[in-house]
């Protein structure tokens, strides 16, 4: 029987080293941060994805990764935008899923109620409030504000919507909308300092 020898550079290993046995969520941040060639797209995709369903995280750090494609630095942060904003929008088709699963679900609706805090009302309430005034571009705009975290914007929104099509695309939207804004205020950073 012959043996198959795991080389541990390679970029899963790595990537199961970094998450499970470095640092938890905070490890794949960093793993972000040092990304380089095309296996940094998959991470920053990867990275992206899980943001939407859920990651506590910045989707900005995709924003430092040295990726070293040997394109130019504009063309190279468009392709990091893009692979972002695709990973987020497919992940935020899951985190759709999950919701309006969540909300028929007995055993998640009994825990929450039994919290004292009406969560989904709440939530529901505030939601309604930003869908029913501005749609799928409150989604988008939402996700548009820097630091303010993508899966709380992502879930809150699953619980009045369920058309997967245009919940992805204003997720697309919102997430290259936020990363233009952070590129944006970094030129003009520089342009000042």
């Amino acid at each position: 029987m012959s043996h198959v020898i795991v080389d541990p550079s390679t970029p899963f290993l790595c990537a199961f080293q970094a998450v499970f046995l470095q640092g938890g969520f905070l490890g794949l941040e960093r793993m972000v941060e040092q990304a380089t060639g095309p296996i940094g797209l998959l991470i920053i995709f990867v990275y992206s994805f899980l943001i939407a369903i859920i990651l506590p995280l910045p989707s900005e750090v995709v924003l430092a990764a040295p990726l070293d494609l040997g394109l130019p630095k504009w063309m190279t942060m468009a392709l990091i935008v893009v692979v972002s904003g695709v990973g987020k929008s497919i992940g935020s088709v899951l985190a759709l899923r999950i919701g309006n699963e969540a909300k028929k679900a007995g055993p998640v609706m009994r825990a929450l109620n039994r919290t004292g805090i009406d969560v989904v009302g709440i939530s529901q309430r505030k939601t309604v409030a930003i869908a029913q005034q501005y749609g799928y571009i409150g989604l988008a705009l939402a996700l548009c504000i820097p630091g303010f975290p993508d899966t709380l914007s992502i879930y809150a929104f699953t619980v009045l919507e369920e058309d997967y099509a245009k919940f992805a695309v204003a997720t697309f939207i919102g997430s290259v909308g936020r990363l233009i804004v952070w590129l944006a205020g970094i030129e003009i950073v520089f342009l000042f300092f």
